[in-house]
């Protein structure tokens, strides 16, 4: 499972600073982000706790903040409620001209087929964060 990442980048038109408030602000956060409402106060060994519908059914996932660096790195854990399996998200944003570079990753995928999923939903997850930056 260790070596099952699942990984997905964007680059944004737009400052590192305007990227990171996006990551950090509940309700920029629920514009590309499925919905969700996220609920955490962004310091270190903090909970993060999102909560909303998927699929018509109501969830609360929990995590806590790992590393929080603004402008630079965001890390955290994420558990789905009923699920044993923890997840560390790594959020990296690196500065080229004008433009950020978006980098996630999610460890501790159980199979292939999970990462490809993981995958995916974050790609779109990230698609959406660019959408909604470039408008």
């Amino acid at each position: 499972m260790a070596d099952l990442i699942a990984k997905a980048t964007t680059t944004v038109d737009a400052p590192a600073e305007i990227v990171w408030d996006a990551l950090v602000t509940p309700s920029i956060i629920k514009e590309y982000m499925f919905g969700t409402n996220v609920v955490s106060d962004w310091k270190e060994g903090s909970p993060i706790v999102w909560k909303g519908e998927w699929q018509g059914k109501a969830y609360e996932d929990k995590g806590v903040i790992q590393k929080i660096e603004p402008h630079r790195r965001l890390q955290y854990t994420h558990s789905s409620a009923g699920s044993d399996e923890v997840h560390t998200i790594t959020i990296e944003l690196a500065e080229k001209g004008a433009q950020t570079e978006v980098t996630l990753s999610q460890d501790n995928n159980a199979t292939e087929e999970a990462r490809e999923h993981s995958e995916k939903n974050w790609q779109m997850m990230l698609d959406g964060l660019k959408k909604l930056l470039e408008q």
